[in-house]
């Protein structure tokens, strides 16, 4: 069973998860770039090599072709986003953990936790979908050579000039299928580990930096073992001309069975790998440590 701290302050949870949201993605961002370009680049014509060879051969291009500039492309979409979006997160999981408790002190089972998880992606979603549409078109036009928008806010303006809201928010359905299974795998493998990792006779908030580095990025490689598949779906959907894909994830799905088997749903595996761990663990340690912070400086908030 897990121990749950309480009671959960939305507006602690706001500042706290949006500060740990910023060390997410600035850590992160390089490596979704790189997974981003590998899960959409063209197929080659027969006997062509492929644009990238893997992540690293990414890599190396994007640093050569664009500088370290290169691969925080698209970054202004997430960081604008991850305040309201990682606030709404975690305060999405401590609604769920109240929902599903009888009386106060409650203490949680890990499938109850998980269901918690599920619940702040579901909230998430509505933040998260258009944050993801943008940095998507961004991060792959520097690869084609085409400058169709010169940043995030245009790129938005455009979307919703051609298509209007739906535009700015195609590919919903797939963030949803994406994120409620792999968030709610996210905050329980994340507080099991804290359990497991708490010395005998010391609470779960006494517990190290190193060790909430630890459970915090092991967290998010389990996030991503979940979410690797429908972000690939959604990758390739988000960033297809109008009108591509007229039955949606279906369509995707099909396409890159029938013409790169099953391995293709798992693109980009390695760069989300190595990103996960540190970007995962910036994130819980920014949030605990603001979490701690906003205890000190605000205790009654």
């Amino acid at each position: 069973m897990a121990e749950q701290p309480q009671p959960i302050s939305p507006v602690k949870n706001f500042f706290a998860g949006g500060f740990g949201g910023v060390c997410l993605v600035f850590v992160g961002h390089p490596l979704d770039t790189i997974k981003v370009r590998l899960q959409t680049q063209p197929k080659p014509q027969p006997g062509q090599p492929p644009l990238y060879s893997g992540t690293f051969d990414c890599f190396r291009k994007t640093l050569v072709g664009e500088g370290v500039r290169g691969l925080y492309r698209g970054m202004a979409a997430p960081i604008v986003g991850v305040t309201p979006m990682f606030a709404v997160c975690f305060f999405g999981f401590g609604l769920g953990k109240r929902l599903q408790q009888r009386k106060p002190d409650d203490i949680l089972t890990y499938p109850q936790l998980f269901a918690a998880g599920m619940l702040s992606g579901v909230f998430t979603t509505v933040i998260m979908a258009p944050g993801e549409r943008i940095k998507c078109l961004l991060q792959i036009q520097a690869a084609t050579g085409e400058t169709k928008y010169s940043g995030s806010l245009d790129c938005a303006k455009q979307l919703y000039r051609e298509s209007g809201i739906r535009g700015v928010y195609k590919g919903t359905v797939l963030t949803l299928m994406r994120d409620v299974p792999a968030s709610g795998m996210y905050f329980m493998t994340y507080e099991w580990l804290k359990n497991i990792l708490t010395p005998e006779g010391k609470s779960v908030s006494e517990l190290s930096a190193p060790r909430i580095l630890f459970a915090g990025g092991l967290a998010g490689i389990f996030n991503w073992a979940v979410a690797i598949p429908p972000d690939v779906l959604k990758s390739r959907f988000q960033t297809a001309p109008p009108g591509k894909y007229p039955n949606g994830f279906r369509d995707v799905l099909r396409e890159l069975i029938r013409e790169e088997g099953v391995a293709s749903l798992y693109k980009g595996f390695t760069a989300v790998m190595i990103r996960a761990f540190p970007a995962n663990a910036a994130c819980f340690l920014g949030f605990e440590v603001a979490m701690k912070f906003l205890n000190w400086v605000a205790p009654g908030l």
